[in-house]
């Protein structure tokens, strides 16, 4: 360690240790490391080891300590050294604060910083769910005599990555982000840090930044809010999730040997945002969660997915063994009506189905030349479709022993509704009111408005007898909304109405059972995924990919809210039939489709899957998943086949998908030997050997789904 740098603590929270480092000018800096693997190098204090650049290079540090929290004030400096634009981290705005004190306060670190003026940084530390997180966030606190405008504030900021090289690591760090686009979410990104152009310079001091996220409120469009660092030679995992709704950042940076891992809001530069926090006034960030890990990047990110464990156990008790859905969309195509509902409702009673769900369309007339999507917002249901009303087809949906749920997107209002007329009350952009396509955007903040979703939304449900409502988010605001402080702020504080709204609902309806869907997947994200039992995880529900999206996001949320539809066509094959409901098996099962036209073979495949998913509810709420196979690049024409295993640890079942140029014989690895085959779903022949499950046989587009169960030695 350099002469003015050293450790000003370390604490053990779960399994991880944080060090905190601090220089001579009181600046803090945060290491975080498994517990268990605290030999860490002997770190090199400047570079004049490098023989090409040791003329100049004596006098120049190779690490230093690198900020516990990142902040810029209006009317500070720019960041120095070509970050400008690029980044606002190391912003000269960090030099005006330094080490007031630590203290641990309810098992939580906090960490003081001060300036002359009266300002204050908080940052605050404590174990996450079962001491696999950590969780960070910052509080600003302005004692001043004037008003402070935040240009960024971060909720975290890692840096000593690596500790385990005594050097800059070359060749042996690994970034993982995980990109997400309309119908095909979270795709897993992995670069080296030479190939993101993040190698320190020569000189040192240089502020490089690869700095993604995206803008606007849906939090996952581009990317997810998770990235993680490997040290392929260390083998370990740092990994970081941010809980934000709206515009978010995270950056890899580096200037010396050191690789900082940051985020938390998106800053003025990439997300239009700046905050005022007035004499004696102060601001929270969003949370984060972090995890360091001596393992693979899938233990790091079960690790950040399990802080949503807790609010997923306080779900309503039904949810508790995973109920199965069926959404009447792929039926009617936004087009539900009582009569149709009614006898579904008698098909799949007998099946094990528990939820029913009316779609959208439910409040629009019959014969209509209007489109479900045009004429949401007032929430009326259209007696041409429901002559009995809501409240007696939903009491004729109980009647037959099923939970009646329906579609709403309370935030939003389209053109052909009554309520888009109400200006008033809808969210502007400079100062005219903000249209998205066919939709406006309500003004959560507005009295009004919150008295129209406590009628027109809470009402509706608790009326009509709703034990299930899907909540739908189908268009994004974009870079932000009006508000004093600029749009970036309207838009975080429209979050905030979002988050308030949610808790009203749950508040009013505690029984109620809520699903989050935004355009498919785009708000799979903490902060929402805790205030919901489940989410559809996309928009794909008739696609051959759909097996590969939904293994992907067990990386990025819990199996056990990820909704996967299976729609089922009266022409489907068997082997079709297969594919599409053993994809169901990696999260929620949701069925739509022809359940009415499907004949008796059919329908009693429909009934084996059911009874089958029943039996791997465990599995699904409480093991672990890893990935195996080889799908090509392309999503939408993979080639070779899929394996998913997911096993407590006795217990667990393997799904297995193929697709073009599926090899005649392959195996999928299991978690250690002395499993054994207990039943399967298809006919698709698999075998055990030692620690491997073998398949053999397969044809294009095959699937299976294997129980296995590893006997007590």
């Amino acid at each position: 360690m350099a002469s003015d740098l050293s450790t000003l603590s370390e604490r053990v929270l779960g399994d991880m240790t944080a060090r905190y480092l601090i220089d001579l000018s009181g600046r803090v800096g945060l290491w975080l490391y498994p517990t268990a693997m605290s030999d860490l190098a002997q770190r090199r204090l400047t570079v004049a080891d490098e023989s090409w650049v040791r003329s100049h290079s004596k006098a120049r540090p190779a690490i230093v300590v690198e900020p516990l929290v990142h902040v810029k004030i209006s009317g500070d400096d720019e960041p120095p050294q070509l970050g400008t634009g690029r980044t606002l981290l190391w912003s000269s705005s960090i030099d005006r604060f330094r080490l007031l004190d630590q203290r641990v306060e309810a098992n939580t670190v906090v960490t003081t910083l001060y300036d002359d003026t009266g300002l204050r940084i908080k940052h605050r530390l404590s174990a996450g769910f079962q001491g696999l997180t950590v969780q960070s966030e910052t509080v600003f606190e302005n004692d001043s005599s004037s008003p402070v405008r935040l240009e960024l504030l971060t909720s975290f900021s890692l840096s000593g990555i690596t500790p385990y090289a005594t050097d800059d690591a070359p060749c042996r760090l690994r970034a993982h982000r995980f990109r997400s686009v309309w119908s095909a979410e979270g795709r897993m990104v992995t670069e080296s840090i030479e190939q993101l152009h993040l190698e320190r310079s020569w000189a040192g001091n240089m502020n490089f930044s690869e700095r993604f996220g995206q803008v606007g409120s849906m939090p996952v469009r581009g990317w997810f809010p998770t990235a993680l660092v490997e040290d392929t030679e260390a083998k370990v995992v740092w990994g970081a999730r941010l809980a934000i709704p709206t515009s978010w950042q995270i950056e890899l940076g580096r200037r010396f040997d050191d690789l900082v891992l940051a985020g938390g809001l998106a800053d003025r530069e990439f997300g239009h945002w700046t905050k005022t926090v007035e004499p004696g006034q102060s601001f929270t960030t969003p949370q984060a969660w972090l995890t360091c890990v001596a393992g693979s990047v899938d233990e790091a990110c079960d690790r950040l997915v399990s802080v949503d464990v807790p609010a997923v156990e306080a779900q309503p008790a039904m949810e508790q063994d995973l109920p199965i859905v069926y959404n009447d969309y792929c039926t009617s195509w936004g087009e539900p009506r009582e009569d149709q509902l009614l006898a579904i409702a008698d098909r799949i009673a007998p099946l094990g189905v528990r939820y029913l769900v009316v779609d959208a369309g439910w409040y629009m007339p019959m014969n209509s030349s209007a489109h479900w999507a045009t004429t949401l917002g007032d929430w009326r249901a259209h007696p041409s479709r429901f002559p009995n009303g809501l409240a007696g087809m939903a009491a004729a949906i109980r009647k037959r022993g099923l939970v009646p749920g329906i579609w709403m997107e309370p935030e939003h209002v389209a053109k052909d509704s009554d309520a888009f007329a109400e200006t008033d009350h809808m969210l502007t952009r400079d100062g005219k009111v903000l249209t998205l396509g066919l939709r406006r955007a309500w003004n959560l903040h507005d009295p009004y408005v919150k008295a129209y979703i406590e009628d027109r939304v809470i009402g509706t449900l608790a009326e009509a007898g709703f034990g299930y409502v899907k909540v739908d988010y189908s268009e994004t605001l974009g870079i932000g909304v009006d508000h004093p402080d600029g749009l970036g702020e309207g838009l975080r504080r429209q979050g905030e109405g979002t988050h308030a709204m949610f808790d009203r609902i749950r508040e009013a309806l505690p029984n109620l059972v809520i699903e989050l869907v935004s355009a498919g997947g785009h708000r799979m994200e903490a902060s929402f995924l805790q205030r919901a039992a489940m989410s559809s995880y996309s928009d794909a529900h008739e696609t051959i990919e759909i097996p590969i999206i939904a293994a992907t996001v067990h990386r990025l949320m819990l199996p056990r809210q990820s909704q996967i539809w299976a729609v089922l066509r009266q022409d489907d094959s068997f082997q079709r039939m297969n594919y599409s409901l053993a994809a169901t098996f990696l999260g929620r099962m949701c069925l739509s489709g022809d359940i009415l036209g499907l004949g008796e073979g059919r329908l009693s495949v429909v009934k084996h899957s059911i009874k089958l998913y029943q039996k791997a509810v465990p599995a699904i709420k409480y093991g672990k998943s890893r990935i195996y196979g080889e799908i090509g690049p392309s999503w939408r024409h993979p080639r070779g086949w899929q394996g998913v295993v997911r096993t407590t640890e006795d217990d667990g079942i393997v799904v297995i998908h193929t697709f073009e140029q599926t090899p005649e014989e392959f195996s999928v690895l299991l978690p250690g030997p002395d499993w054994r085959i207990v039943e399967v779903l298809t006919p698709l022949a698999v075998s055990i050997g030692g620690d491997r499950l073998k398949v053999v046989g397969a044809s294009v587009f095959d699937s299976q789904v294997v129980f296995v169960r590893r006997d007590a030695v």
